[in-house]
């Protein structure tokens, strides 16, 4: 979105969102603050998970209503708006492997070293 412009999105009640930005900066109504994505890296050889706030790279979650509005600052905004329905369920994740337990994240590394991780359909 250009400089200055605002917009309104609707979403479905029932659903959550939240938005990614990727460039720029906005004002989103009636969000959370921001927070920066969560992303593993390798610090001093080790790896630690931390909230990246560098860049433009935040997520804005959205409690309940029925719209987004966001209004573009000044070097306008590009962000993608993600909405669905919530399914309530544990996530554990690690890398770019997501599940529900620390337990199916151990056994799903255990695979993927193994080569079994995803078979073929025959």
């Amino acid at each position: 979105m250009p400089a200055g412009v605002k917009k309104r999105f609707k979403i479905d009640t029932y659903r959550r969102a939240f938005a990614y930005v990727f460039q720029g900066s906005a004002a989103f109504v009636d969000a959370s603050t921001p927070s920066g994505v969560l992303l593993e890296k390798e610090v001093m050889g080790q790896e630690v998970n931390i909230r990246d706030m560098s860049g433009n790279r935040t997520v804005v979650r959205f409690g309940s209503g029925d719209e987004v509005v966001v209004q573009a600052g000044e070097e306008g905004v590009r962000f993608l708006l993600v909405s669905g329905a919530p399914i309530e369920e544990p996530v554990a994740w690690h890398g770019p492997i997501v599940m529900n337990t620390h337990a199916e994240i151990q056994q799903a590394v255990r695979e993927l070293r193994n080569g079994t991780f995803i078979k073929p359909a025959h």
